[in-house]
Parts: C-alpha cells; structure tokens; sequence
C-alpha cells in the first residue's frame, strides 16, 4: 500500500475510534438531560464513523486500476447517504420537542462536550480537505465534509444548550436540531450531486 493510501487510513482509523467515544458520551449524556441536539450530536458521531469505515474499506480493498473511479463514486453515495438518514431523524425529534414543549435539562456536559469537538474536528476536517484534494481522493474529500458537519453541529449545540443553560430557554435545542438537521441535508445533497469531484 502506498504511502498517500495508508495516510488515508490512518486518518479514517483516528475519526472511528475518536466518534465512537464521542458518540457514546453524547448520547447518554443527551438522554439524561433530554436534549435533541446533544443526542443529535452523538448520532452524527457514529454516522461520521460509518462514513470513515467506507473509507477504510475503499483503501484496504484490492482494486483494479480500472475500477478506482467506480469504487470511489460508490464510496462518495455512501458517504452522501449517511447525511439523509441522520438530518431525518434530528428534524422529526426536533418538531416533537418543540410540539411537546420539552426541553433538556440544564447541563454543562454537552457544552464542554462541543467546545472538545470543536477544536479537534476542525483540525481534522483542514488536514483531510487539504490531503484529500492534493491527492485527487475524492472520498476522502466527501468524509471531510462529514467532518465539517461535525463542526457546525458543535456549533449548533453550544447554540442550542448556552441559554438554556444560562437562562433557561428551553426552545433554543430543538430549533437548533433543525438547524442541524437543513445543514446535513444540504451537505449529503452536495456530496452526493459531487460524486464526480474533481480535486484540484
């Protein structure tokens, strides 16, 4: 395997094992204070480890010269495809809440949480972009974008969880998964409309 593949690797086998972690702590920590965003948060986390085990599959799978464009658009549609399921399950929890007038509890967990995520993914997302496209990866381009979408969730979660936390508006956290939930779409859209990527 080559040096710029097994790079590749490297940085899908670090997002796995960093969004299982991740993911797992959210989710609990979103149950225990019922907050749609933070679970939101954790199930993206294990969506974006999805998207770095098709890469890991992409590079570890013997491939024909011939077939790299094949594999690579069918990583792409995979990769595309984990932003829809996940931005319909946050809109429907994020109307019921709303509906229901429920929202979480007060807790700090969930702002460290994406303060953490912030700092981590953005400098994960910058090296995969900037690798992916020097490289002509086009699937490791498409799972920096699911990267990035980690990012904007962090993003929407310290919006969503700082005034409740502060002063008490519970609303903030579901307007806040819908928000996160029009960004993935746009961005599984994208990916998937992208699956001729050309990486310059």
């Amino acid at each position: 395997m080559n040096t710029i593949k097994q790079t590749a690797l490297y940085l899908a086998y670090f997002t796995v094992l960093y969004n299982l972690v991740e993911g797992s702590v959210s989710v609990l920590a979103g149950r225990f204070i019922g907050s749609i965003s933070l679970i939101g948060f954790g199930l993206d986390s294990f969506i974006e480890s999805f998207s770095s085990v098709v890469l890991i599959w992409r590079f570890t799978k013997i491939i024909p010269e011939e077939k790299e464009h094949e594999f690579e658009e069918k990583a792409v549609k995979l990769i595309a495809g984990t932003f829809f399921i996940l931005s319909a399950y946050i809109l429907l929890q994020s109307i019921q809440k709303l509906l229901n007038h429920e929202g979480p509890k007060q807790s700090l967990i969930g702002i460290l949480i994406a303060i953490v995520s912030i700092i981590v993914m953005t400098g994960l997302y910058k090296f995969k972009n900037r690798f992916g496209r020097k490289h002509h990866l086009p699937s490791l381009v498409a799972d920096s974008k699911q990267t990035l979408a980690c990012v904007m969730m962090s993003i929407a979660l310290l919006i969503g969880l700082v005034p409740n936390f502060l002063f008490g508006i519970w609303w903030t956290d579901a307007v806040a998964g819908i928000a996160i939930a029009g960004f993935l779409f746009k961005e599984g859209y994208h990916t998937y409309k992208e699956k001729e990527l050309c990486c310059v």
